[in-house]
């Protein structure tokens, strides 16, 4: 199911993490070459993801 971004954190790893309106969150980890998401690594990358849709794993689950 997807679900806005409402916001962003950092987990215990320093990783950064999606929060999503349905309540839950999801990782959103630049790990290049497997996960290329640049825009989570500056605060104006994250901003504009802001309202972009997720698919939310345990909302489907």
């Amino acid at each position: 199911m997807k679900q806005p971004i409402t916001g962003f954190h950092k987990d215990d790893q320093g990783d950064w993490v999606a929060e999503l309106k349905c309540g839950h969150t999801q990782h959103v980890r630049h790990d290049p070459p497997w996960q290329l998401r640049p825009w989570v690594t500056t605060p104006e990358g994250r901003e504009k993801y802001i309202g972009h849709l997720l698919n939310c794993k345990e909302c489907e689950g």
